[in-house]
């Protein structure tokens, strides 16, 4: 009792003398105004609203697969690269056919490769009807200057959350996070146990298919890889089909004590949904990469398909500009004001973030539920995120100033 009284009452003195004290510094303190902000710029090295990269070396990793390694442009402000967390994206803010529009990749490399060795790679599939994608290996090359974000993203490792045994699904290009994780936790010769499930089409479109097999080799007992093929060829001698619950089951075993990671394409996103259910994992179990912009929302089981057809006008406020444009009901209102070369900020296209977030001043949007980043706060004063919202009838906005 003695020891808490006493230690109770030097507290008490600590704040009695604390406004005084402060007082005596101030009155001791230099007349000189600071010039320096040591830890402002920090966080601007930490934190930066946008890098200026180029494009140091092309790789093709599969017949539809290209990687790109970025390094700073000096030139153009970008001295260095910032740490990340393995699993996070960088933002693209790309000019196409004389539109500013922005994509979010990736990164694909190490936090290590990062800091030591100075550049970041990013994976990118060429899909059939890719935008950006096309764009990106029709026009980028050596010597390509690009602007991006810093790194961006919630999906990465977390100790205080996550399990120390985890169950990564991947799909296609969903691999890229998952690469720059299991490098970095051999890079700090971590504990963690981690598995990949990685499906594939086709033999012959493997991402990083060699590279996987070494890490494994690196670190038996703790990486192991499995690759699932749904269209195999004869010389195929994997596993096959989807990665449904029985081929999770059957390739790991007991799922209790498992943290599972999921990047893929939105059909398997869905799957999953319904597949995972039957393991009743606690929600904090499952970690979700944001999937981008729905690429079919009209075939979506909740959009409201009577204004499917439907184009309203959109009247904008930016600062003390306005404008007026057209948005088609099929597509999320950022996507009109990009067609409009408004520039409007944004960087996941997924609902998540935030940094699009705009005030609903007049209209009725409709949210695609997987992309549902809104806070309760928003919901109250009409606070919506352009990425994922499609207008359902003339709408009028207010968006903060493009970066």
């Amino acid at each position: 009792m003695k020891f808490s009284v006493r230690f109770g009452l030097l507290d008490l003195l600590a704040f009695k003398n604390l406004v005084p004290g402060r007082k005596k510094r101030i009155q001791r303190a230099s007349a000189r105004p600071i010039t320096s902000d040591p830890v402002g710029d920090l966080v601007k090295n930490l934190h930066p609203e946008e890098l200026h990269l180029i494009i140091d070396e092309v790789r093709q990793e599969t017949v539809s697969t290209r990687t790109f390694r970025l390094v700073p442009d000096p030139e153009s402000g970008t001295r260095s690269l910032p740490y990340f967390r393995a699993g996070q994206y960088l933002s693209f803010k790309v000019a196409v056919n004389g539109v500013t529009v922005t994509r979010p990749y990736s990164i694909s490399s190490s936090p290590n490769q990062a800091l030591n060795d100075g550049f970041y790679e990013i994976t990118i599939r060429k899909p059939e009807n890719g935008f950006l994608s096309n764009h990106a290996w029709e026009n980028w090359s050596k010597g390509t200057n690009l602007v991006t974000s810093g790194p961006c993203g919630f999906f990465y490792y977390e100790r205080l959350r996550d399990s120390d045994d985890i169950v990564a699904l991947a799909g296609g290009s969903g691999i890229t996070p998952f690469r720059s994780m299991i490098r970095d936790f051999l890079e700090k010769d971590s504990d963690i146990k981690f598995t990949l499930i990685y499906g594939t089409r086709t033999p012959d479109d493997i991402i990083f298919y060699e590279e996987l097999k070494e890490f494994e080799q690196k670190a038996p007992g703790k990486i192991k890889i499995h690759v699932v093929c749904s269209e195999p060829d004869d010389c195929w001698t994997g596993p096959t089909g989807f990665l449904n619950a029985e081929c999770i089951r059957n390739l790991i075993g007991d799922i209790s004590g498992k943290s599972f990671f999921i990047c893929g394409p939105q059909l398997m996103y869905a799957m999953l949904d319904t597949q995972l259910q039957e393991f009743n994992l606690k929600a904090r179990r499952i970690r979700r990469e944001v999937m981008g912009q729905i690429a079919d929302i009209i075939s979506h089981d909740g959009f409201p398909q009577e204004v499917a057809d439907k184009t309203f006008r959109l009247t904008v406020r930016m600062g003390n500009e306005i404008k007026e444009l057209p948005a088609a009901a099929r597509e999320t209102v950022l996507v009109a004001m990009e067609r409009a070369n408004l520039v409007p900020p944004s960087q996941c296209r997924s609902g998540e973030c935030g940094f699009c977030r705009s005030r609903l001043i007049a209209g009725d949007v409709w949210v695609s539920p997987e992309n549902d980043g809104r806070r309760g706060a928003d919901h109250i004063y009409d606070f919506f995120h352009p990425c994922s919202s499609y207008p359902l009838s003339d709408l009028e906005i207010e968006i903060p100033r493009p970066v």
